[in-house]
C-alpha cells in the first residue's frame, strides 16, 4: 500500500471449502476475513477441494483473475523472496489472464526482512509448521526476536520454504487488532496446525 504506483483493490486467498480454512496455513475462513475488515481491504476466496490438483487449482485461480481482469484490475502482488520456480508459476499462470506480478520484497535478505517486520510493529503467531524441519515446540509461538534466535540455522528466518506458516493479528495498518483463543493442535500429514478460535466463540 505504501507504493503510490498501485491501488490495492482487493485481497485474494485460497480456502480449503472442506475445511473452511486458509489452504496451506489451516486458519478459519472467519480470521482472515477479520483481517481483511480491520485493514479496510475487501477479500476474494478462491474455494478449492481438499487434495486439489495442480489443473483445478490452475482452472479455479484463473477463473478468479478473469474476473479481476474485466474489472480492470491489472495487477497481482506477492509476497514472495526468493523461490523462482514459484514466481515463474506465478507469473505464468497470470499472463494467461492477461496480468503481470508485482514482487514487492523480492531479493531481499529474510533475516533482515522478518526484523524489519517485527520492528514495525506487526504481530502474528505461528499456526504451522513442518515437523520434518522444526519441533513441534514452535507452533503456537509468537514470531518475534527470540523465536528467530531458537531457530535452527538451516531454517528460513521469514519461512520461505514452507518451514512455518503465521497469521498476523496486528500491525501498524491494522484499525484494530484481532482477539483469538489458541485452540487444540493437530498433525495432518507431516504438518502441524494450531487452530485459532476467534474471541467471540471461545
Amino acid at each position: 500500500q505504501k507504493d503510490k504506483k498501485y491501488q490495492v483493490a482487493s485481497l485474494l486467498t485460497t480456502i480449503t471449502e472442506d475445511y473452511e480454512r486458509v489452504s496451506l496455513h489451516g486458519v478459519r475462513r472467519i480470521m482472515v476475513e477479520k483481517q481483511a475488515r480491520s485493514l479496510d481491504i475487501p477479500i476474494h476466496e478462491v474455494l478449492i477441494p481438499k487434495s486439489c490438483s495442480t489443473e483445478e487449482y490452475g482452472a479455479r485461480m484463473k477463473a478468479a483473475l478473469e474476473k479481476f481482469k474485466q474489472d480492470g484490475i491489472e495487477a497481482v502482488a506477492f509476497g514472495d523472496i526468493f523461490l523462482e520456480e514459484v514466481r515463474k508459476y506465478r507469473e505464468e499462470n497470470l499472463a494467461k489472464a492477461g496480468m503481470k506480478g508485482v514482487f514487492p520484497i523480492w531479493g531481499r535478505d529474510s533475516a533482515e526482512l522478518v526484523g524489519s517486520f517485527i520492528a514495525s510493529g506487526f504481530q502474528s503467531i505461528v499456526t504451522c509448521i513442518d515437523s520434518k524441519v522444526l519441533d513441534k515446540k514452535f507452533l503456537g509461538r509468537k514470531l518475534d526476536k527470540d523465536f528467530i534466535a531458537e531457530l535452527p540455522p538451516d531454517i528460513d528466518p521469514s519461512g520461505e520454504n514452507g518451514e512455518f506458516h503465521t497469521f498476523v493479528y496486528d500491525g501498524p495498518i491494522f484499525k484494530q487488532g484481532i482477539g483469538f483463543h489458541r485452540g487444540k493442535s493437530v498433525l495432518r500429514e507431516s504438518f502441524y496446525f494450531l487452530d485459532l478460535i476467534p474471541e467471540e466463540e471461545y
